[in-house]
């Protein structure tokens, strides 16, 4: 099963497309709104304006993240079409999400870190599953704390398998599948799904 993390615009359309790709691929794929009661009335990113949701994610509680995310890994696992393992997948603030999920939960098969920085380095000895990094060659922000990531999981004995795809964009995954596209944003979308793809058959 594959949880995919929404980003800081929460559920979008986008969203929903990319875990539909992730069903095509083969994976059982879900994806929460972590904001889901947390808007009018209860309501959910929908019911937002589309001007608060950033804002409104980034007042999330990160235990309250992490118990919305275990339900859903303990939701998905259990599903007859599962084949009991579980991984993880975000996009930019998602892609934080992602690796910090896998500081938290000790029975995830793999994290996918799209773009995304890093987990407290205090946190990091607990990551019992692997970690793969998807990076834009041109996000000087996010590259700029990959290699302090890195040395944080080597120095922890942790598997931290990175890729970063020369001229590509932050957000390259959902701006890669767009008419206008570039491509560098085309090439890396598409490589980043062959190493899905990839882990998806190995874990079967």
């Amino acid at each position: 099963a594959m949880v995919v993390i929404h980003e800081i615009f929460g559920m979008t359309d986008w969203v929903e497309s990319v875990t539909d790709e992730f069903a095509a691929a083969g994976y059982v794929a879900i994806a929460p709104d972590l904001l889901s009661g947390m808007g009018p009335n209860g309501g959910r990113t929908k019911d937002i304006p589309a001007t608060g949701v950033g804002a409104a994610i980034g007042k999330l509680p990160p235990d309250q993240i992490t118990a919305d995310l275990n339900a859903v890994a303990d939701y998905v696992k259990k599903l007859p079409a599962c084949n009991g393992k579980v991984c993880v997948v975000g996009f930019s603030w998602g892609g934080g999400q992602s690796f910090r999920f896998a500081t938290n939960r000790k029975d995830l098969s793999a994290a996918f870190v799209c773009y995304g920085t890093g987990p407290a380095p205090e946190a990091i000895p607990n990551i019992t599953a692997p970690v793969y990094g998807f990076y834009a060659g041109a996000d000087e922000r996010v590259d700029a704390s990959i290699p302090a990531t890195q040395a944080q999981m080597k120095a922890a004995g942790k598997f931290f398998e990175t890729a970063i795809y020369e001229g590509a964009a932050h957000g390259f995954m959902r701006a890669g599948a767009q008419p206008d596209a570039t491509e560098p944003n085309k090439k890396a979308r598409a490589a980043a799904w062959v190493m899905l793809k990839a882990f998806r058959d190995k874990a079967k």
